[in-house]
């Protein structure tokens, strides 16, 4: 690695740049984001009962959100591929502190206190970390890849999954897995190798399911089969959810006309459930022109990714790409009722300030590999 990237500039060594590129932007992405941002703000009114402050709330996460993005964005990847391993080993360290001295509530012990900095959960900055270790290892590994390498990058990601599980926050763990497990896809494993891990996986799920899934995962995978089976319990919010996605019909009831979500039928409407609410107002066109923009973001994050020569910053870019359409089509299965509830907000739409802030961090990697001058260690 070139050291002086530290101290000089990228942009230094470009004898003609846009201002786009001069302040290491990207206007698709940034276009995109704030159509979503605006979008989110607009249904978080009416899903919360026009709760002026909660949208003000909002605003502040978005504010703090896009200056996080902004910093990493002029931050050269290079940086960030020297910083990786300590930026993974501090993630692990704080996973391990709260099992130790983590604060419970609702029954979990996922956040830590920081002084200066209150209540954080280090499992967010797992959703980074992940891609960017497992990035990091296997840019170095020749391909075909070796069991070593495999072997490692698995080791890599059970680790801080397993810890992430015990708190537990299964939902969390599993998509900390599966950005890891989007660059191994992505570094070039065969497929006789994915198609034995699924097979595997029929027996590893028949152990967890026994053995290490607490009751109220297995009561969550029974109602996503059965929600019929209690109507006023664990069924309620599914079916709430499936009854203001089809009231929407194509042209939906109109803004802040919802009814399931204001007469408080439906549950969570301004967080994990939002898309219900969203759909009971803007209907099927709605819901496909909210598709259209994770699209956008979707397409563009490859693109960055698939134009890029060096390894490391190919395999991140490409895994951030990957996990952000995981968080929206987890999201919509288990509100739709084709994935069990597992609590995972909609992208930059549910209410929340720390998942908006690591949304937000990872597009501004995804800026920093994209305008910074390309590279290869």
């Amino acid at each position: 690695m070139r050291y002086r990237d530290f101290f000089i500039p990228d942009n230094a060594l470009l004898p003609q740049q846009t201002p786009w590129q001069r302040w290491h932007l990207d206007p698709w992405l940034i276009l995109l984001l704030l159509a979503l941002c605006v979008l989110g703000l607009t249904v978080l009114y009416s899903a919360s009962a026009q709760n002026s402050a909660l949208v003000l709330r909002q605003m502040v996460s978005y504010g703090i959100a896009f200056i996080v993005m902004l910093m990493m964005a002029w931050i050269p990847p290079s940086v960030y591929r020297a910083l990786t391993p300590l930026f993974y080993v501090m993630g692990l360290v704080l996973l391990v502190a709260v099992a130790v001295i983590g604060e419970v509530r609702m029954g979990a012990q996922r956040w830590i206190r920081l002084p200066g900095f209150g209540s954080v959960q280090p499992s967010e900055f797992m959703k980074l970390g992940m891609p960017m270790m497992c990035a990091w290892w296997l840019s170095k590994r020749p391909q075909p890849l070796s069991w070593a390498a495999i072997i490692g990058s698995l080791m890599l990601i059970v680790l801080p999954a397993a810890l992430i599980a015990k708190q537990p926050d299964l939902g969390t763990a599993l998509l900390v897995a599966a950005s890891g497990m989007f660059v191994l896809f992505l570094a070039g494993l065969s497929w006789s190798l994915i198609a034995g891990a699924l097979l595997l996986s029929i027996p590893l799920a028949t152990f967890a399911w026994y053995f290490l899934l607490h009751e109220y995962q297995h009561q969550r995978v029974l109602t996503l089969l059965n929600p019929d089976a209690d109507v006023q319990g664990a069924g309620w919010n599914i079916i709430q959810s499936k009854t203001a996605i089809g009231a929407g019909g194509v042209f939906g009831k109109g803004y802040l006309d919802g009814t399931q979500s204001h007469l408080a039928f439906l549950p969570e409407s301004h967080t994990d459930f939002v898309i219900a609410a969203f759909s009971e107002e803007f209907g099927l066109l709605g819901v496909l022109t909210l598709l259209l923009l994770y699209a956008g973001l979707l397409a563009r994050a490859l693109y960055i990714a698939a134009q890029h020569p060096d390894s490391y910053c190919r395999l991140l870019a490409g895994a951030i790409a990957m996990s952000f359409f995981i968080y929206v089509f987890v999201n919509m299965g288990m509100v739709s009722g084709i994935l069990p509830v597992v609590g995972v907000p909609l992208p930059f739409i549910s209410y929340g300030g720390t998942a908006v802030v690591t949304l937000m961090a990872g597009f501004g990697l995804l800026m920093s590999i994209h305008t910074h001058p390309n590279y290869q260690e």
